[in-house]
């Protein structure tokens, strides 16, 4: 005798979560609507709440998704290399070709949402912190102000997603990208 443990899902989780967080990064949250998420994926709403919760849910799960695969490159550069220059010069370069991608929507979805302040101050921390590293260190002259280098770093991928979404070429964004590290302090020799 077997007991039926539940219903079987008629969709990949993964897949419809992917064209959910596509769906956002395109259009935002709020010009989003649930028949807009469900044309999307073909899953209707009953079996898209059952699954991922209201749409703020969703939205969260999208976002948290969007962070551990399309947007991973900026805290994965913030990780990985040696000096906060380093990090900014591979963190522009790599959003011009993110940001220009063929086949999925354009920009950022961190930059381009305005419900997430929160995490574009995250990331404006961590470079702040890699830049007064660098200053600690000796890597950068003493006199580095971190928190206005930050500053101009989040204002230049700002413009760069915006400039993604309004169809500047990837060559385009990578001039913005080698103009922004002209300014860069020269190391400390």
């Amino acid at each position: 005798m077997s007991a039926v443990v539940g219903r079987k899902r008629g969709f990949d989780r993964d897949d419809v979560l992917d064209q959910v967080t596509r769906a956002f990064w395109r259009d935002g949250y709020r010009a989003t609507s649930v028949a807009d998420l469900t044309a999307a994926t073909g899953v209707n709403p009953p079996s898209l709440y059952a699954a991922f919760g209201d749409k703020r849910a969703l939205f969260a799960e999208a976002v948290a998704r969007y962070r551990q695969t399309y947007g991973a490159f900026t805290a994965r550069a913030l990780e990985e290399e040696p000096t906060a220059r380093r990090a900014v010069e591979r963190i522009l370069t790599e959003a011009a070709v993110e940001y220009t991608t063929p086949d999925r929507p354009r920009g950022c979805l961190i930059l381009s949402a305005p419900e997430l302040d929160d995490l574009r101050d995250q990331a404006g921390r961590a470079v702040e912190a890699k830049i007064r590293h660098d200053v600690a260190t000796g890597a950068l002259p003493a006199g580095t102000d971190a928190r206005r280098l930050a500053v101009f770093v989040a204002a230049t991928v700002r413009g760069m997603s915006s400039l993604a979404r309004d169809g500047a070429t990837r060559a385009e964004l990578h001039d913005v990208a080698r103009t922004a590290l002209s300014v860069w302090p020269a190391p400390v020799p």
